[in-house]
């Protein structure tokens, strides 16, 4: 994902995108400083706003894939009982989505700035950027710009930039707060919650960058601009990953609210006929072109077609590529990915991976009924949210393919091109 649609922008406090991206250099550097500041300004003193309260208005959500309300995450950690800690989540597993990475990339002092504020308004004395091992790109504009920084804007907080490992699981909040405390990054459903009890056992509020990017901008403009964009129930702008059959794949700011047919447009247009769409991420579902036509991205309207935003993460399948071995290749890596820690996710999944292999070989045994049961026997009996969300994924290629399915128990397969990028998978 290298493309970004957005301008440098002197209409950033104006009503609509680009607005996070509205600091991203055309020359495709990192952005210092001067540079930041002269785009978006200073960042209110700490302590000259109420910060929650200004979340709150705004109705920002999470942006990382959960999309619980930002406001109530931080009074929940304000409400316990010692010194907390931040941690902006900037891991990014999923492997189609790069929105994370661009705004690291190339906007780090925005990252650091809602870093910074959410620890000002918590009395954290720490904040720090998690990000994957894999990104060497990120991980250095970081690291420069906390250096150029040098205390002089943060002098209450320190930041710091933290690699994890790669993988899907590793970004998962719970599983950041097990490495930065054990050095093993695994997920858990297990009390206390991160809020309770997270980095060195302190109150630890984990969010992910682009909302903590948000944040810093609700800050400084307030949350009727920030509801300027989107709608009454779903306000404000985000950052989307679209690949696949278009144009010009990339990360794209949009408004809440703004048609699929829309973004696809924006994204140069699709190159073949369509299948397909996968939206959400590998935790997503599969919709049909059809049904996609007219949908919006937005939590409430995707939902009603058994779908959700997610990780904001869309991929535009052609009918040169087969919706059944696209699902198997995912599947598998989705398998592969397990942390280890319960039947369900590593035998269960495992097991509907191989029964999607065997219909994408074009094997003639039927077992469908029983791939149906097994994704239905994982739901809700991991140890973390794992099988359940692959099994929305696996649920809803079922559904989709269905004719795919038909055809491929008569040994016959309609396309045979890779278009999702897997890691470890072959093309």
């Amino acid at each position: 994902m290298t493309a970004m649609r957005a301008t440098r922008a002197p209409e950033l406090i104006g009503p609509g995108p680009p607005r996070l991206l509205a600091g991203v250099s055309s020359a495709g550097a990192p952005s210092t400083l001067d540079e930041h500041l002269s785009v978006y300004g200073q960042l209110p003193p700490a302590g000259a706003i109420d910060l929650p309260a200004l979340v709150d208005a705004s109705g920002l959500r999470g942006l990382g894939g959960a999309g619980f309300p930002t406001a109530t995450k931080l009074r929940a950690v304000a409400s316990q009982r010692g010194r907390p800690f931040v941690v902006a989540n900037g891991a990014e597993g999923e492997p189609i989505s790069g929105k994370d990475k661009v705004l690291v990339r190339y906007l780090p002092h925005l990252v650091l700035d809602g870093a910074a504020a959410a620890a000002h308004a918590l009395g954290a004395r720490e904040a720090i950027v998690a990000l994957s091992r894999a990104d060497r790109d990120g991980i250095d504009a970081l690291s420069a710009a906390i250096a150029e920084r040098g205390g002089g804007l943060d002098k209450r907080v320190r930041l710091r930039a933290i690699a994890v490992p790669d993988g899907f699981v590793a970004g998962e909040e719970t599983a950041l707060v097990q490495f930065l405390n054990r050095g093993v990054a695994k997920p858990t459903f297990t009390p206390p919650l991160p809020f309770e009890r997270g980095v060195g056992k302190a109150p630890t509020l984990v969010q992910n960058v682009e909302t903590l990017a948000q944040l810093a901008l609700i800050a400084r403009f307030g949350p009727v601009w920030f509801r300027a964009v989107g709608t009454a129930d779903e306000p404000g702008s985000a950052l989307v990953t679209i690949s696949g059959a278009v144009a010009e794949p990339g990360v794209y700011e949009v408004a809440l609210g703004t048609p699929l047919r829309e973004l696809v447009a924006q994204a140069g247009g699709v190159t073949e006929h369509v299948r397909a769409f996968l939206v959400g991420g590998f935790f997503g579902s599969w919709l049909g072109e059809r049904e996609a036509a007219d949908a919006s991205l937005l939590e409430g309207d995707l939902r009603s077609r058994g779908a959700r935003l997610g990780a904001r993460a869309i991929v535009v399948l052609p009918t040169s590529a087969c919706g059944i071995c696209e699902t198997a290749r995912a599947m598998r890596y989705l398998a592969d990915s397990s942390a280890g820690q319960c039947g369900p996710c590593v035998y269960g999944l495992d097991a509907i991976a191989r029964s999607f292999e065997r219909l994408a070989a074009q094997q003639s045994r039927d077992e469908r009924k029983q791939l149906s049961r097994w994704i239905q026997q994982v739901r809700g009996r991991g140890a973390c949210r794992h099988p359940d969300g692959a099994a929305a994924f696996a649920t809803s290629a079922l559904k989709v393919f269905a004719r795919e399915s038909e055809l491929h128990l008569r040994g016959r397969c309609e396309g045979k091109r890779r278009v999702l990028p897997i890691p470890g998978i072959a093309a």
